[in-house]
């Protein structure tokens, strides 16, 4: 079991707050501890709360990029994705990709 102590909810309440790895983790953890990259069963949670805090944030990122997206089809803003516009994307992409390539390989003049 792991005791931590965290500001939760009021910014000048400190209250303890108890982890329960499981085996697996508190192995993890010892072994992280033993080859010293960790100095204790806390940082083992601490990154793992940091880890769990980045995710959340990229999922909140995710949400609201698929919310604005849902909008803007909404707003009829959308296009249709047919075979032959999937084509004439790739036409077109190789033509500027060639055209790049020819700038770049063409003499200064």
């Amino acid at each position: 079991m792991v005791r931590i102590l965290a500001s939760i909810e009021e910014p000048r309440t400190t209250k303890a707050m108890e982890i329960q790895l499981t085996p697996d983790q508190m192995a993890i953890a010892r072994q992280a501890i033993v080859s010293g990259r960790l100095q204790a069963e806390e940082d083992a949670v601490h990154e793992a709360l940091a880890l769990w805090e980045e995710r959340e944030r990229t999922r909140i990122e995710i949400l609201a990029a698929v919310d604005r997206a849902e909008a803007s089809f909404a707003r009829g803003e959308g296009r249709t994705i047919t075979e032959q516009s999937m084509r004439e994307l790739a036409g077109d992409v190789k033509k500027r990709g060639r055209a790049r390539l020819e700038a770049a390989h063409s003499p200064a003049r």
